[in-house]
C-alpha cells in the first residue's frame, strides 16, 4: 500500500539529480523570483489558515451546541459545498474577482481557498465539538455567561486537538495548490511556490531534471512540516472519531 505513494517521491529524487547532481538545485535556487515565491505562499497559507480556524471553530460551535433555527439544514447545505470541483468554480471566481477589483492579489486567492477547505473543516470539527459534554456548556450559562465566552473559554481550549488535524490539514492543501495562483495570480512577483517548475518549462524547452528539482523544493517544506506535526495531527484525528 506504500509502494504507490513512495515511488513518485524515490523518482522525482532521483530523477532531480539526473546529469548535474546538486548543480539542478544550485540552477533553481539561484532563481530571483525563489524569495518572492516563498513569501507569498506564506502570506497566503498562514491568512488562510486564520479564517479557516475562525470560521470552522464557531461554526462547528453553532451546529454543535446552539439552538438554531433550521440548524441541520444550513449544515447540509454547507457539505453540499464539498461537491463542487474546483475546476468549476474558476470562471465564476475568475468573474468575482474582477468585479471585487482584488484580482492578482492575495485576497483574489485566500478566500476562495479557504472557502474551499471550510466544509470539510466543519464536518470534522462539529463531529468532534459534539463529543464534549453539554453539561460544561450548561454549567457556564448557569455561571452567567454568554454564547462568546462559552466559545473562548470552553470550546477553545477543549477543541485544540481537532484544531490542530484541521490546520495542518489546510496547510497542506494550500502550500500545494496550484490551479488557483495559476488563474488568479498573473504578476510574477505575487505568484506562489507552486508556481516553481513552470520556469524550466518553454515552447521550445523542457529541463526535466529541473522541474522535478524545483518539486523537491516545493514539496521539502511541508514534508518538514507533516513530520514534525505528525503526533498533533494524528491526536486530532484519533479524538475526533473516538468523540
Amino acid at each position: 500500500m506504500v509502494a504507490p505513494f513512495i515511488y513518485p517521491l524515490v523518482y522525482m529524487v532521483q530523477g532531480s539529480l539526473v546529469g548535474g547532481g546538486l548543480n539542478n538545485y544550485r540552477v533553481v535556487l539561484s532563481q530571483k523570483e525563489l524569495p518572492y515565491f516563498f513569501r507569498n505562499s506564506l502570506i497566503i497559507a498562514a491568512c488562510t489558515l486564520v479564517l479557516v480556524y475562525i470560521c470552522t471553530m464557531c461554526a462547528a460551535f453553532g451546529f454543535a451546541k446552539l439552538r438554531v433555527k433550521a440548524r441541520e439544514l444550513w449544515f447540509w447545505l454547507l457539505l453540499i459545498c464539498m461537491t463542487l470541483p474546483e475546476v468549476v468554480l474558476l470562471t465564476p471566481l475568475f468573474v468575482t474577482t474582477m468585479r471585487m477589483g482584488i484580482y492578482n492579489t492575495y485576497l483574489a486567492v485566500i478566500l476562495p481557498m479557504a472557502a474551499l477547505q471550510i466544509p470539510f473543516a466543519v464536518l470534522l470539527a462539529r463531529t468532534f465539538v459534539e463529543g464534549i459534554p453539554s453539561e460544561l456548556v450548561d454549567a457556564a450559562r448557569v455561571d452567567g455567561a454568554g454564547a462568546m465566552k462559552i466559545f473562548f473559554f470552553v470550546m477553545v481550549p477543549l477543541t485544540r486537538p481537532i484544531a490542530s488535524a484541521v490546520l495542518v490539514l489546510t496547510l497542506i492543501t494550500c502550500w500545494n495548490n496550484y490551479l488557483l495562483p495559476l488563474v488568479l495570480l498573473t504578476d510574477p512577483s505575487s505568484q506562489t511556490i507552486t508556481m516553481l517548475p513552470q520556469y524550466f518549462i518553454g515552447q521550445f524547452t523542457y529541463d526535466l531534471t529541473k522541474v522535478l528539482a524545483a518539486s523537491v523544493i516545493c514539496a521539502l517544506p511541508m514534508v518538514v512540516a507533516y513530520i514534525s506535526m505528525q503526533r498533533m495531527f494524528e491526536r486530532g484525528l484519533a479524538a475526533g472519531a473516538l468523540k
